[in-house]
């Protein structure tokens, strides 16, 4: 895929044999092929160009200010068909994708007789034998060459290096050191992985120390053949092989419970190597080793990207409740079930959100709710209270579930009183920044709900069901930013302990209601 784009009169050119670039600005966590900075109208990320079934398309990932093809705006189209010669518009880059249909599919066969092909300088290279790397490596009754006796003990001992090195990075090292004194007349050698996310083949180890002698057509097509073969070069070898003084080599592919991992490779710089078909069932043997190791490397980061997961589930509520939670759990007694009783529910929203964050990037409205947010919700730890959910600009949170609180009317006014507190703290610091700041209202109500666990064994969340939480709603609707509207409910319970004044707010359904407006608390207040 070959790309250029243009912004204020400087040119840049962007060349990768890939199946799909993304375009825009970067940020930590997301992968960005292309960097659009310093246009900083365009959003991280903004857009993907991709190639199916042999045609380029182009889709728009949900920017602020949109793509356009040849004038016509695309967002919210999906992939659309990207003809020769189209010109993009991101902002003020303009984007050209080179005339000329997409490389051939790597996935086709290679034919028996079909042992020559054209690398990416345009030069022949010889493929002498080849392997199927899904299959057996040693037949059954085969004789095993007693010379190799050296290069069979290191293999048997590779095994042993797993429990010994916690280090993936160095393992890898290891297994590629081990592979070059393995194979008989191999010199250099790396071990490239595939990243999950993104596809890339990524570097993870090679010798000797310097720079790597690698072809990534071979590794690419390796991993799509599912086969490892021998090659060596052609009379009239390409720049990058003469720089490199590659002669011959070998690549396998990294395969575990059939999913190709990644890529190992082998060369010499010596005419007078020649690497065997009994070479190439070594490599072969040390690639699966490897592979497992990947594999059981991926396994542990899904176990701590979990272990992570349920840490995050449990910042729904306060560390408090986070103890109580986590004992349950280890004792088999967080369960699915539900129970009646009296709770008191806060919901907090920012004012005019869609016109205050109309125009913004992404990116900065997510930046404007997480500096909020995270202050709100530590107002509502403090206090012992739940985040029951988060729903766009709302905040939802409940004090009393799911374990019961004596003082959960009294707690649920004062983080009331907090958040907006908070909100005033952190928009001071927004306004120094000259970032967009604003305002919310909230309204707390209390009442009889069914709260506890809903879902499954695998998939569990707290929720609250009952009418407490749309009166909740009616509350926060007519609370002004920067007011606090309690309802009567709770104001009987708490009036000796709270300043308030009566006010009437006009809902959609139910007309005028009566509400108190929360100015504060009184040092009687129970804590």
């Amino acid at each position: 895929m070959r790309i250029r784009y243009f912004y204020q009169g400087n040119e840049k050119y962007f060349a990768v044999s890939a199946e799909s670039v993304v375009l825009g600005r970067p940020r930590p966590g997301v992968h960005i092929d292309i960097d659009l900075t310093p246009d900083l109208r365009v959003s991280r990320p903004h857009a993907r160009i991709s190639i199916v079934d042999g045609k380029y398309w182009i889709e728009d990932l949900g920017s602020a200010n949109g793509t356009e093809v040849d004038g016509q705006a695309i967002k919210g189209m999906g992939k659309v068909r990207l003809e020769p010669g189209q010109t993009i518009q991101i902002s003020e880059t303009k984007i050209e994708v080179e005339n000329g249909e997409p490389q051939a599919d790597l996935n086709r066969s290679w034919a028996d007789e079909d042992k020559t092909f054209i690398d990416t300088h345009g030069v022949p290279i010889d493929i002498s034998e080849m392997l199927d790397a899904a299959g057996p490596i040693f037949q059954r009754g085969e004789t095993i060459d007693l010379s190799r006796a050296q290069a069979l003990t290191l293999l048997y001992q590779l095994p042993l290096q797993f429990s010994e090195q916690n280090d993936f990075g160095i393992l890898l090292q290891t297994i590629t050191e081990r592979l070059v004194e393995i194979i008989p007349g191999a010199s250099r050698g790396a071990l490239l992985l595939q990243d999950p996310v993104t596809g890339e083949l990524l570097l993870k180890a090679h010798v000797p120390v310097g720079q790597p002698s690698i072809s990534m057509t071979l590794a690419t097509r390796t991993m799509a053949r599912r086969r490892g073969f021998i090659w060596r070069d052609s009379l009239d070898p390409s720049q990058s092989q003469i720089l490199n003084r590659m002669k011959t080599g070998m690549y396998v592919p990294l395969i575990w419970k059939d999913r190709v991992l990644g890529i190992a490779c082998v060369d010499n710089d010596q005419t007078k190597t020649i690497f065997s078909m009994d070479d190439l069932r070594l490599m072969l043997a040390v690639a699966h080793y490897a592979a497992m190791a990947a594999a059981q490397n991926q396994l542990q980061d899904e176990l701590r990207r979990n272990s992570v997961l349920f840490g995050r589930l449990l910042t729904n509520f306060s560390p408090k409740l986070r103890e109580t939670l986590v004992s349950r759990a280890a004792h088999g007694r967080l369960r699915l079930g539900g129970e009646r009783s009296e709770v008191v529910i806060l919901e907090s929203d920012i004012r005019r959100f869609t016109q205050l964050t109309s125009g913004m990037d992404s990116d900065d409205v997510m930046d404007l709710l997480n500096d909020y947010f995270s202050a709100l919700i530590d107002a509502i730890f403090k206090h012992d209270g739940t985040v029951d959910k988060i729903n766009g600009d709302a905040i939802l949170a409940v004090f009393g579930s799911p374990e019961p609180d004596s003082l959960r009317h009294e707690k649920a006014v004062r983080a009331a009183l907090a958040m907006q507190s908070a909100m005033t703290e952190v928009s001071e610091v927004r306004r120094r920044r000259r970032q967009v700041t604003c305002t919310i209202g909230i309204g707390v109500h209390c009442g009889e709900v069914l709260h506890g666990f809903i879902g499954s064994n695998d998939r569990m969340q707290l929720t609250v069901i009952g009418d407490v939480a749309n009166w909740t709603a009616r509350y926060c609707a007519g609370a002004a930013g920067g007011e606090i509207l309690i309802s009567p409910a709770l104001h009987q319970r708490l009036w000796r302990y709270i300043d308030a004044e009566l006010v009437r707010i006009d809902t959609k359904h139910e007309g005028l209601l009566s509400a108190y407006r929360l100015t504060g608390v009184k040092n009687a207040i129970r804590t």
